[in-house]
């Protein structure tokens, strides 16, 4: 079978904690379905989705792996993503090609640090929540309802129950088996919850359920239920185990009659434009428009060429036909449509709209690319998910010299690749820094540079990203004249800066009047304004949350020029900058660590050596506590390796950024010191 309908599609991604069985429940399904003989296993290394020598060396997946099987007439497409705190990223890179987020949740461990971000960057799909192991000892089934109920809301619901053995699964909403006994609840019970949840979204159901006490099959309840489940007023929860296979069949009965097609799922964020001048457009969910698809992901292999996978949101692709990338002028012919499984590639005629597809060797293709066949498509973006930003840096250096621009060209393919790393170059310390979100992030970028392109580097710590601000308003006038036979130069400006809320970034505002500032040389005191906001004017770093308003300024008929407002401009907003009281900003890291509550005394007092201040405590289930702290970037050196000491390895650890905060005096000090000893060194 092949997709010919965009109803007989399924779209899911599979989310959740790394151990709570995502591959080998993707396996349990393939089985099941008849896709695969017998099931591989993550201890074998013979699973279909984790098929990178890497992925099978660790025990668990690092990308985001596409495979497909047939239900009942229905085509369910799955995306099995990493489950590492440090690969929230490339789990991430999977929502915009889903209609459905299925959050698998480990029974013993229950709700985790990744279950909850995933969670909440799925709120905008469809979302069931699968309770994996549930054959596992002495898990507390009642207990654990509770607690995706206080996570997630009220609206986390059992479509089916456990039984006492975990060794079956009793259905509690298409034919409900009400004289069966379950690990905790009733059939009954749990069948009147869910009802009751759907029918409140349809009034006209709901009076006829209330007022009539008519009982409503599931064919009356399909429309409400898709319709509950797009608006979050419904997250399903099934229970399998998928080691043994209960409750499996169950899984794909609940995903092919109740999981939406693509044209029932929540529209996709398209917009036309770009910034604050992009507005949301409609997009046809049918085979019948212009084809217009996304990219949602990027493999480079140094051999194989570049693979892009794409999901089709409107119209069908047909092998060889032409289609633009983004706003290109000039199409390329997608002379190879592929359908992926695993690591299989296998070449298909047709792609339908709702399916997911890839095209190989096509160089200039890239991550969130839209891919179209009309013009009329152009300027077409598709919002994306909202990543966790990159904390954790590395400085590189090649061990070859000659190796720099290798090293550039590999890293810009695999920044294509991840959304969650990040590439920078520091002029200060003259480095290269990738940052990424942990320490096993950063370990397998260096890994995939020697394997990949057969690069070898040097690591140091990167300078922190410290930045500057202002915290008065000032004023300053800079008038620049040159004179030395023939046209000088001259170019006066008086500008204003005035502070701004933390996070505001730079406004540029212009009040002059009378012309004493030529329009076309306006763009020459931005720049100019710009070169010194890159400068800083305190401790060299970056300066930011300011107001730069432009009220004054003189020019010459004959010798004003560009770089005259240019050098005006930066001399005088790094004059005012200097008057208004400017403070160097350290970057805050939001540190989470889940660790049993008798270590709280000594990770609470590790906090504190580090400056860091304690926010939050929260029970984590199984004499596990969760503590948040607010800690400067600059003292978190060693902090995982210092956490695995105390808590003998049982801990973990999430960093996210938080911003930044006025760094202490002595700090403050001691960076504009240093700042002023290299610029007298330069000089």
């Amino acid at each position: 079978m092949v997709p010919s309908s965009v109803h007989d599609i399924r779209n899911l991604a599979l989310l959740g904690q790394t151990g709570s069985g995502k591959t080998t429940l993707l396996e349990a399904l393939l089985l099941a379905s008849g896709a695969i003989a017998s099931a591989g296993s993550i201890e074998r290394g013979d699973t279909v989705s984790d098929f990178d020598p890497r992925e099978k060396a660790i025990g668990h997946s690092l990308n985001t792996s596409l495979v497909h099987l047939e239900w009942a007439g229905h085509w369910i497409n799955l995306l099995d993503t990493p489950g590492t705190p440090d690969f929230l990223g490339r789990a991430l890179l999977a929502l915009p090609a889903v209609e459905t987020a299925l959050v698998v949740v480990n029974a013993q461990a229950g709700v985790e640090s990744v279950t909850r971000r995933a969670m909440e960057a799925a709120a905008d799909k469809c979302r069931m929540i699968v309770v994996n192991r549930i054959d596992a000892a002495g898990v507390d089934f009642a207990a654990l309802m509770e607690t995706l109920s206080a996570a997630f809301g009220r609206e986390c619901l059992p479509i089916n129950l456990p039984a006492p053995d975990g060794g079956r699964v009793i259905d509690c909403f298409f034919a409900p088996d009400h004289g069966a006994a379950t690990a905790f609840s009733s059939v009954a019970a749990a069948h009147d919850a869910i009802v009751d949840q759907v029918v409140e979204v349809d009034e006209a159901l709901m009076a006829r359920y209330l007022e009539q006490g008519q009982a409503l099959d599931p064919g009356q309840l399909h429309d409400p239920f898709e319709q509950a489940l797009r608006e979050g007023h419904l997250i399903p929860v099934c229970f399998v185990s998928a080691r043994s296979g209960a409750g499996v069949a169950e899984l794909l009965e609940v995903i092919g009659r109740l999981a939406p097609d693509p044209t029932e799922g929540n529209p996709p964020h398209f917009v036309r434009g770009e910034g604050a001048e992009a507005q949301p457009v409609a997009i046809a969910s049918d085979g019948s428009g212009h084809a217009l698809a996304h990219v949602f992901q990027i493999h480079n292999d140094p051999y194989r060429g570049k693979l892009a996978l794409f999901r089709i949101h409107q119209g069908s692709i047909a092998s060889g036909a032409q289609l633009y990338i983004g706003d290109a002028r000039k199409p390329f012919k997608a002379a190879h449509l592929l359908r992926i499984n695993g690591r299989q590639q296998n070449e298909i005629a047709l792609g339908v709209c709702g399916d997911i597809c890839a095209v190989a060797r096509v160089d200039d293709i890239h991550r969130d690319a839209v891919l179209h066949d009309s013009h009329d498509e152009d300027r077409h973006h598709l919002l994306p998910p909202h990543y966790p930003q990159p904390v954790h840096g590395l400085a590189l250096l090649p061990h070859k010299p000659g190796d720099e621009q290798k090293l550039a060209d590999a890293l810009a393919r695999l920044v294509d690749e991840d959304p969650c790393l990040e590439v920078s170059y520091d002029p200060q310390g003259r480095q290269t820094v990738v940052r990424g979100l942990g320490e096993l992030h950063l370990r397998v970028v260096l890994e995939q540079l020697a394997e990949r392109w057969n690069i070898s580097v040097d690591t140091a710590a990167p300078a922190i990203p410290y930045r500057e601000t202002i915290t008065a308003t000032a004023e300053a006038r800079y008038r620049h004249k040159k004179q030395s036979g023939g046209a000088g130069q001259f170019g006066e400006v008086a500008l204003r800066v005035e502070p701004l809320p933390r996070d505001s970034g730079l406004q540029l505002a212009d009040e002059t009047r009378g012309g004493v500032i030529p329009v076309q040389f306006m763009a020459a005191v931005e720049k100019g304004v710009r070169q010194a906001v890159g400068e800083g004017c305190l401790a060299g770093f970056p300066l930011q949350d300011l107001k730069v308003t432009v009220f004054d300024g003189k020019h010459h008929a004959v010798d004003s020029n560009e770089i005259s407002f240019i050098t005006a401009a930066r001399h005088a907003l790094l004059e005012a900058a200097a008057a208004a009281r400017p403070q160097v900003l350290e970057p805050m890291l939001s540190v989470e660590v889940r660790a049993d509550e008798a270590r709280f005394g000594e990770i609470s007092g590790e906090f504190s050596a580090r400056r860091g201040r304690l926010v939050g405590t929260d029970a984590a289930g199984n004499g596990r506590l969760a503590l948040t702290a607010l800690v400067p970037m600059a003292a978190m050196e060693g902090f995982e390796a210092r956490l695995k000491a105390i808590c003998a390895g049982e801990s973990e650890c999430t960093l996210t950024a938080s911003g930044f905060e006025a760094a202490p005096a002595d700090v403050q000090q001691r960076l504009a010191h240093a700042h002023g000893s290299r610029g007298r060194a330069e000089q």
